[in-house]
């Protein structure tokens, strides 16, 4: 069985509970992909996959299906602990070349700290595949001027959760991901 996915769309939730493995449920459920078997796969994002938004795509998927998925997730019961969920994308200029996604989930993050950290992940391994030389000491941001100026690299985004966790002591659960559709 050979399978390219063709198009792809980025959700992701928030959910709380008195149970750890409730509180993903939700999270999923927020997200629009709790009906569906997940599967975790690495970080290629096919060749000439197109982005769809989430309506569309949670639309195209039907209650009990297989589908692939870059997934972060995290969890706190501790309260008022942050943290986030985040999946990040690096796209080639040449549709016919893959290009990455990364996850990565912390404590302590903002939105913007967790995604800007997954979105360079998923760029610089584009940039190490492409051949862009940079430098890795440099921040995100000077490095992301070097890869768009190569001319290499077309975008890149990031699809972040995070979330403060519950002052009762609750389980909070945040997800983020890439998700793959045929």
């Amino acid at each position: 069985m050979q399978s390219v996915p063709k198009k792809v769309f980025f959700t992701k939730g928030v959910g709380k509970h008195k149970e750890k493995l409730q509180s993903f449920e939700l999270a999923l459920r927020k997200a629009g992909i709790e009906k569906c078997n997940l599967v975790s796969v690495s970080s290629i994002f096919p060749p000439n996959c197109k982005i769809i938004s989430k309506t569309q795509g949670v639309n195209q998927i039907q209650p009990g299906q297989i589908v692939f998925c870059v997934m972060s997730t995290n969890s706190t019961n501790e309260p008022n602990r942050m943290i986030s969920a985040s999946v990040g994308l690096a796209v080639p200029a040449e549709p016919n070349h893959y290009g990455y996604l990364s996850e990565h989930h912390a404590n302590g993050e903002t939105n913007e700290k967790s995604g800007d950290y997954a979105e360079d992940l998923a760029a610089t391994m584009l940039a190490s595949t492409l051949g862009i030389e940079f430098d890795p000491e440099k921040n995100y941001d000077e490095r992301k001027e070097t890869y768009r100026m190569s001319g290499k690299i077309v975008k890149s985004r990031n699809t972040t959760q995070s979330a403060k966790g519950d002052k009762k002591g609750l389980w909070s659960t945040v997800v983020a991901a890439a998700v793959f559709l045929p």
